[in-house]
C-alpha cells in the first residue's frame, strides 16, 4: 500500500476535495427551496447538522447527489465536479418568487475530508471542527500544515479512489448514475420516505409502495492481482445478471461495486466475474 492508503486503511488521512463543487444557498427560503427539490428533510436541519440527499427529476432519477450542510445563515452544498453546473441550473430553474440566491463558491474556497480509524483524534488534534474541512482558500496551506502536524497524511487523488471502493462507498457518475432510482443505490438515508411533496417523490413512493426494484448496487470482493474493468459482467447460475462499476486490487485482492440483480443482491452469494469468483458484500451506506 501507498503512505496514503495505509494511513486512511489503518490511521488518519486526508483528503483535498477542493475540486468538488460548493454551492452557497442563502435567503429566507432557503430551507423551504431545497426541501422541495431534494430526497431529504432539508426543513427540519439544525446549524451545525449534515445530510446526504439526491436531487431528483420528474422520472425519480438521480440529477445529482449532496452533502447539504447547515449554517446559520446559509446552506453550502458539497457536489461532485460534473454535477456542480448542472445542479446550479437545475435548483436555479425552479426559483421563482423565492427569497433565495444561488453563489458557486468553489474557486474561492477549499475542502478537505479527514478520513480513517483515527480521523477524529486527528481532527480534533489540528483544531478544525468535523471530518470536513471547509474555508477560504486561502487558509488551505495553513489548515493542511495543521491537520499534518496533528498526524495526518496527505493522501492522493489515486488513494482515495482505491479507498473508497475498498469500503464499497459509490461515487455519483460511477457506481450512481442519472438513470439510477433511489432505492438502487441501497443509500437509504439519503431519503426520508415521510417528508412532503419533492420533484420525484410520485416515483419513489411507488417504488416503496411496490416493494423492490429489479436492480441493487452491491460491493463485491475476490483474489486476484488484478481488478476486473467498469462494465465487466456480473455472472450467477450460468448467466449474466449485472456489471461491475468501480473496481481496485490492492495486494492480491480485488474490490468493487457492481449494479445486479435484485434477487442474487445479498452479501455473501458467490458470482462470477471475468471468469473469477467473487463475493458479494454490502454497500456502505453513506452518513454524515
Amino acid at each position: 500500500m501507498t503512505p496514503g492508503l495505509e494511513a486512511l486503511t489503518h490511521s488518519a488521512a486526508f483528503i483535498d476535495l477542493s475540486g468538488r463543487g460548493r454551492i452557497r444557498v442563502t435567503g429566507e427560503d432557503r430551507a423551504r427551496l431545497l426541501h422541495a427539490m431534494s430526497t431529504n428533510h432539508v426543513q427540519g436541519m439544525k446549524p451545525g447538522e449534515v445530510q446526504y440527499t439526491f436531487f431528483l427529476n420528474a422520472q425519480g432519477q438521480i440529477q445529482a447527489d449532496a452533502w447539504i450542510f447547515c449554517f446559520e445563515d446559509h446552506f453550502l452544498l458539497d457536489v461532485e465536479p460534473e454535477t456542480r453546473h448542472s445542479l446550479y441550473e437545475h435548483l436555479d430553474r425552479f426559483i421563482i418568487a423565492d427569497d433565495v440566491t444561488l453563489e458557486d463558491v468553489t474557486s474561492e474556497t477549499f475542502a478537505f475530508a479527514v478520513e480513517g480509524p483515527e480521523a477524529q483524534r486527528v481532527a480534533g488534534a489540528a483544531g478544525v471542527a468535523g471530518r470536513r474541512v471547509y474555508g477560504r482558500a486561502t487558509e488551505k496551506e495553513d489548515i493542511g500544515s495543521r491537520l499534518i502536524a496533528a498526524g495526518g497524511i496527505q493522501a492522493t487523488a489515486e488513494d482515495a479512489e482505491t479507498w473508497r471502493i475498498m469500503q464499497f462507498i459509490p461515487r455519483y457518475g460511477r457506481d450512481i448514475t442519472d438513470h439510477s432510482l433511489p432505492q438502487e443505490t441501497q443509500q437509504t438515508r439519503a431519503v426520508h420516505f415521510q417528508k412532503g411533496c419533492y420533484l420525484g417523490q410520485e416515483i419513489v413512493e411507488r417504488v416503496r409502495s411496490r416493494g423492490h426494484v429489479n436492480k441493487l448496487l452491491i460491493g463485491f470482493t475476490g483474489h486476484s492481482e488484478h481488478a476486473p474493468a467498469p462494465g465487466t459482467k456480473v455472472a450467477y447460475g450460468g448467466k449474466e445478471d449485472g456489471e461491475v462499476t468501480s473496481a481496485v486490487a490492492v495486494e492480491g485482492n480485488f474490490y468493487g461495486l457492481a449494479i445486479v440483480r435484485a434477487q442474487i443482491a445479498q452479501p455473501g452469494t458467490i458470482v462470477g466475474i471475468d471468469g473469477r469468483p467473487a463475493t458479494l458484500a454490502a454497500p456502505h451506506v453513506t452518513s454524515a
